[in-house]
């Protein structure tokens, strides 16, 4: 998390999932319009990890409506019910509410009540078994 949302944040940011998560070629990666999401440096970096870029048309609010259904989400649950003093004690706290809760255990209904976790699980049996 950093103080603004700049062409670095959101390309470390891109590094780090890719790392962890490893995902095919192919994958398409939705964002906002933002400006960091246009640069050429970042379209540069999609490219390296053979990702396509996907943008809403200006003004169409819901290709993005997952992502901001679950800031939404995040700060419901979380955010609006602490106090933080330091940006390290809110990074470690939404950090383990993503990581551990909301990953992990927090069902969702459009998963079938599943937690994301179970449910990428229980996906990637059944592709392997196809």
């Amino acid at each position: 998390m950093g103080e603004r949302i700049t062409k670095n944040l959101v390309s470390q940011s891109l590094i780090r999932t890719v790392a962890a998560k490893r995902p095919a070629y192919g994958l398409i990666h939705h964002s906002d319009r933002g400006s960091q999401y246009c640069s050429y440096e970042y379209r540069e970096l999609l490219g390296q990890f053979e990702m396509k870029a996907s943008m809403s048309r200006k003004g169409n609010c819901y290709g993005n409506a997952p992502v901001e259904n679950f800031w939404g989400t995040l700060k419901q649950e979380l955010v609006h019910h602490r106090r933080y003093r330091t940006r390290q004690e809110a990074i470690q706290d939404i950090t383990e509410y993503i990581e551990v809760f909301y990953n992990r255990q927090r069902r969702q209904a459009r998963l079938g009540f599943l937690s994301p976790v179970v449910y990428a699980q229980k996906f990637y049996a059944g592709q392997l078994a196809a």
